[in-house]
């Protein structure tokens, strides 16, 4: 009989500023190591001490679980974040979108893509068609959520990671994230950089050409980031909207 599963989700914010959030699917055994990680970050996090700090806890039937392979993961060195910008936008482009839709979506991001001009706690939907943004809630965007290493994975992914020098919570909850976006066949690619202010490498995710890695992808000191997912058009918006948020999906190290 498999274990069930928890979903862990925190959120931190000060005030109306977002802080920080974390996302875990894991067994009972782990929950509170889990926990206790989460609080810590929450309260000693680069854009300020948390206020306000919520927990959330659901049961996941192991029924409902999907298992899939990580996105392979590779590192392009840029000399600045306007060189990495350019070439993360090169690679968006080489899957089939338009450059003028890829740049505009991207000077969104830049400057705040909500209506108040800051950064959203979700993601940016982007029709690769139109260029139209398709997010219900301009505010929020769309958050993913429920998704995490398989427990046997572990040891494979950090072994991989520590290959590349980059064996860091922040790598694989970053990995996880884009691999369970871009395997989901409606997303032709999904571009991230960090509204953390000391963390300046983002990615641009397909399932043609993987996790890609861009050293620099905003300047240093920066609140605004966020994440965009250009979608191709004829899918169920909402049926994408339900996998990204709820649907349940456990990794393992790539296959190959």
């Amino acid at each position: 009989m498999k274990s069930e599963l928890y979903s862990l989700r925190m959120r931190a914010s000060r005030g109306e500023k977002h802080i920080s959030g974390a996302e875990r699917l894991l067994e009972y055994s782990l929950l509170e190591d889990a926990t206790s990680v989460m609080l810590k970050r929450a309260l000693n996090h680069v854009r300020g001490k948390a206020e306000k700090i919520c927990f959330k806890l659901q049961p996941v039937p192991s029924r409902q679980v999907s298992k899939r392979n990580l996105l392979n993961l590779t590192t392009f060195e840029v000399a600045d974040w306007p060189q990495g910008r350019a070439l993360a936008a090169q690679l968006i482009g080489n899957l089939g979108v338009k450059s003028s839709i890829v740049q505009e979506a991207m000077a969104q991001l830049a400057g705040g893509p909500s209506p108040a001009g800051e950064a959203m706690r979700g993601a940016m939907l982007v029709s690769t068609e139109t260029g139209q943004r398709l997010e219900p809630d301009k505010t929020r965007g769309v958050r993913v959520s429920r998704m995490d290493l398989d427990k046997d994975a572990g040891q494979r992914v950090e072994a991989l990671l520590t290959d590349m020098g980059l064996n860091n919570p922040r790598v694989i909850e970053a990995w996880t994230l884009a691999s369970k976006v871009a395997l989901y066949p409606q997303v032709v690619a999904a571009l991230c950089w960090s509204d953390d202010p000391d963390y300046i490498t983002g990615y641009v995710a397909s399932a043609q050409n993987g996790n890609q890695r861009v050293i620099r992808l905003k300047e240093a000191g920066s609140e605004i980031g966020g994440r965009i997912f250009f979608v191709r058009p004829g899918g169920d918006l909402n049926d994408l909207i339900s996998h990204l948020q709820y649907e349940p999906v456990l990794f393992d190290a790539p296959s190959h």
